[in-house]
């Protein structure tokens, strides 16, 4: 008998199945790594932090959608919790790590009591109607957080200082470290980093386990599931308290970088859009397809208008191509590129990457009706 510990249960042996994926994976990790260092500017640096807490938000909504076939609108509630337990704790506490911890940890609590009670509630009910019940719980959550002003700001929100170590004014180190100041903004962006990758692998490990197995048989055939003795509305309610703690946590890490938070910033009903969208983009049922499709929509969305007001400079001379390529329409382009990227990519990116390779020659060429019952059949497996 043995007492070492074997490490590689600690973590998912999933495998992301392709070399250029792999690759695609490196290089993300690498540049988010390296960002503080090698990018300029306060709008690259943004983008990357959101996306390391989206790939945290859209993989633990894949949970319910890609590995349990539940369609959930609430998700922004758990989201919005999160950053407003940190930022609340703060305000009635001080700025201190204890604060932080109090607050997170009672964003938990709250997330997850609420999980079970939408759970216990709602889940019995057929998808269509869970679907409803959740985007009314969503609308009521942005109501109530912009009229209870005493405690979350109302409308305009709340702004908070945090612990010393992660503002902007601490200096970590007296000398630079290849030309840049070691303040309190890298070391949050580093925590943010930390933080999402142990959050990644941890939502990696939970759907190769044999509770992670449980909800892809849940989510193919909920009926024979059961028939072998699997409690069915058990393991829904289970994995949307899941799914919920790290909807929290990728709250509270949005509250660690904006030292703000509101209605807009993390209760939108656009949030749950975009969140819909990384998902089918990325791939449903992969927590790789988050991270691919957080990097793949977020980089699109920060600078399409770049890119439309470099077309519309250079081609603004022929008739009518100034109208179309203008920066005000980037959400039209953005829109249009979603609807090729589902018509094209069907799997996502990333179950395009894990093809074999094969020569596409027109007999192994998807038509336009199974790309789209891809598709429907995600969408409309919960039942």
């Amino acid at each position: 008998m043995t007492t070492s510990m074997d490490w590689t249960r600690l973590i998912s042996r999933d495998r992301p199945g392709s070399r250029l994926l792999i690759i695609l994976l490196i290089a993300i990790i690498a540049v988010l790594l390296v960002a503080p260092f090698a990018l300029t500017g306060a709008k690259a640096i943004s983008i990357c932090v959101k996306i390391m807490i989206f790939a945290v938000l859209v993989a633990s909504f894949d949970l319910l959608l890609g590995y349990t076939g539940i369609v959930s609108f609430a998700h922004t509630v758990f989201f919005g919790i999160g950053a407003y337990g940190v930022g609340i704790a703060i305000i009635r506490l001080g700025a201190s790590w204890t604060s932080l911890a109090v607050g997170a940890s009672a964003a938990i609590v709250v997330s997850v009591l609420l999980a079970l009670v939408i759970g216990l509630f709602s889940l019995r009910v057929r998808a269509i109607f869970f679907s409803m019940i959740t985007l009314a719980l969503s609308a009521a959550a942005q109501t109530l957080a912009t009229q209870l002003s005493n405690l979350t700001g109302g409308e305009d929100g709340i702004i908070f200082r945090l612990p010393p170590a992660l503002m902007p004014s601490f200096r970590l180190l007296d000398t630079k470290i290849f030309g840049l100041t070691i303040d309190g903004k890298v070391v949050c962006y580093y925590f943010i980093f930390a933080m999402s990758v142990t959050f990644v692998l941890a939502l990696l490990r939970i759907v190769n386990s044999p509770f992670g197995r449980v909800l892809l048989a849940i989510r193919d055939n909920e009926f024979r599931a059961e028939a072998i003795g699997y409690p069915v509305f058990v393991f829904r309610t289970l994995s949307n308290v899941v799914a919920a703690v790290f909807a929290c946590l990728a709250g509270v890490m949005l509250s660690l970088w904006l030292r703000y938070t509101g209605p807009d910033a993390s209760l939108s009903f656009e949030i749950m859009l975009d969140i819909l969208m990384i998902v089918i983009i990325g791939g449903v049922g992969t927590i790789y397809g988050s991270i691919v499709g957080a990097v793949a929509f977020l980089v699109a969305q920060g600078y399409l208008q770049d890119l439309l007001k470099g077309a519309s400079a250079a081609l603004g001379s022929l008739p009518g191509i100034g109208k179309v390529l203008s920066p005000d329409r980037w959400m039209l382009w953005l829109g249009l590129l979603f609807i090729l990227a589902v018509y094209y990519f069907p799997t996502g990116i990333v179950g395009v990457l894990r093809r074999p390779a094969r020569r596409l020659d027109s007999s192994s060429k998807p038509s336009a009706k199974e790309r789209l019952s891809i598709v429907y059949r995600w969408m409309g497996r919960a039942r």
